[in-house]
């Protein structure tokens, strides 16, 4: 018998409490969460979430989803990528270390 288990995250940037520097942090979540009054999963509603759940930070630079839903039944990818280029390599950085290093 096998079983497939699909995850939703979203991976944050953003300044630590301390010391205040730039981290990064990826969140497991439930699409359930993420949905707004009409029951959509869209930016406004993930930067609502990501506002509410990450503590952690002192504040949010930016944030990519990777949700995975279903939508009446047929499974649904939905995928929003960071703002720019410089967070995606900001958050490989802050996640696995710079070259520089």
């Amino acid at each position: 018998m096998r079983y497939t288990t699909v995850t939703s995250v979203i991976q944050v940037i953003g300044k630590i409490w301390m010391p205040p520097i730039m981290a990064a942090m990826e969140y497991t979540v439930r699409p359930d969460d993420l949905k707004d009054e009409d029951g959509k999963i869209t930016r406004d509603s993930i930067d609502r979430w990501v506002c509410l759940h990450t503590g952690d930070f002192q504040s949010i630079t930016d944030w990519r989803a990777d949700i995975s839903t279903d939508d009446n039944g047929e499974p649904l990818d939905i995928v929003i990528d960071w703002r720019t280029e410089d967070s995606k390599i900001t958050w490989y950085d802050c996640m696995y270390g710079s070259e520089d290093e």
